[in-house]
């Protein structure tokens, strides 16, 4: 493992949300707003809070810790879009609002369509990963029933 990979493995986050493009996220941003106090105009107040972005996720680049993600919405009109790295200490949190159905890797076409045109169709709604769905769906398919027991009532 060479330096770059270490420094990368450093700043991951452990708990990332499961979510892909076409989803609907919600994202929660720590903003640092420095205020000059009253008298002194030397004394600066640091002033954090939490700034709430939600859009639909029209692209998802990087590997590892160098990995970010790009949400769009339409605010007052306009359209605005925002990268956020996965891993930046600044992300306070990552809630995913509505799972879309895309079959396309990036949404950039989003951007020229407008009102109904730029929906996007909605898929199964679930907070767990394809993959653990699987394993808990054949948990449930493999347990035995008692059938012998009702057969010896209605004799």
């Amino acid at each position: 493992m060479n330096t770059l990979e270490r420094l990368e493995q450093s700043f991951a986050i452990k708990e990332t949300p499961f979510f892909e493009i076409g989803d609907t996220v919600r994202v929660k941003v720590r903003v640092v707003e420095a205020r000059a106090s009253g008298k002194k105009k030397s004394q600066n107040e640091e002033k954090e809070r939490i700034q709430v972005f939600e859009g639909l996720v029209i692209a998802r680049r990087g590997r590892k810790g160098l990995e970010n993600f790009t949400v769009r919405k339409i605010s007052f009109g306009i359209g605005v879009e925002r990268i956020f790295p996965i891993h930046s200490p600044n992300l306070a949190g990552i809630e995913v609002v509505r799972k879309g159905k895309v079959r396309r890797a990036k949404l950039y076409y989003i951007r020229d369509k407008k009102g109904k045109a730029a929906k996007i169709p909605e898929r199964e709604f679930s907070r767990t990963p394809k993959a653990k769905k699987v394993a808990v769906a054949a948990a449930v398919t493999d347990t035995p029933s008692d059938d012998t027991s009702s057969s010896e009532v209605s004799e």
